[in-house]
């Protein structure tokens, strides 16, 4: 199973303040659903939370958190307990692909076991807190690269970007 990241970053790496993304592009939401539909997506809890708290239409949503008694109240999001929890879950489900979607801390340990990373790079540097690790050129490979500029309904550039593992 091919293990992606997928997320939307500024220029500096930052992915959102208060549990909130600092951007609206209609084209990365679309980009988004048209990529994880029907595939697994593993995110820690407050990452769901940002959700309004309802899992994800149309895909497998696995929920990580370390609080043993939280309940998102859904009986399609499953909660387990760590990153190798998820993964394991999601390889269950027969889908030949699973989707980290956040937050920082989740990209973080994931980073080192991904195979691929969906980027949406937003260019724009902006202040948040919570960051995307920094993509080591020395371990992956940008094998796509699509621009689009600003326009009425997209207030920054932005490019869609994949990258993948060195083998």
């Amino acid at each position: 199973m091919i293990i992606s990241l997928l997320v939307a970053a500024s220029t500096n790496n930052v992915i959102g303040r208060d549990n909130k993304l600092l951007w609206h592009l209609p084209n990365d939401m679309k980009y988004f659903k048209n990529t994880t539909w029907g595939m697994p997506v593993v995110m820690g809890r407050k990452t769901y939370e940002s959700l309004a708290g309802d899992p994800l239409p149309g895909r497998f949503n696995f929920v990580i958190t370390r609080n043993r008694d939280w309940d998102p109240h859904n009986e399609k999001t499953k909660v387990v307990a760590s990153l190798g929890e998820a993964i394991a879950a999601a390889g269950q489900t027969d889908c030949k692909e699973t989707f980290v979607i956040g937050g920082g801390e989740i990209y973080k340990e994931a980073m080192s076991i991904a195979d691929k990373i969906y980027m949406t790079r937003v260019h724009a540097v902006l202040e948040g807190d919570t960051s995307f690790p920094a993509i080591d050129e020395q371990h992956w490979q940008m094998v796509s690269h699509l621009d689009f500029p600003v326009d009425e309904k997209h207030a920054y550039a932005y490019s869609f970007q994949v990258w993948e593992r060195k083998k």
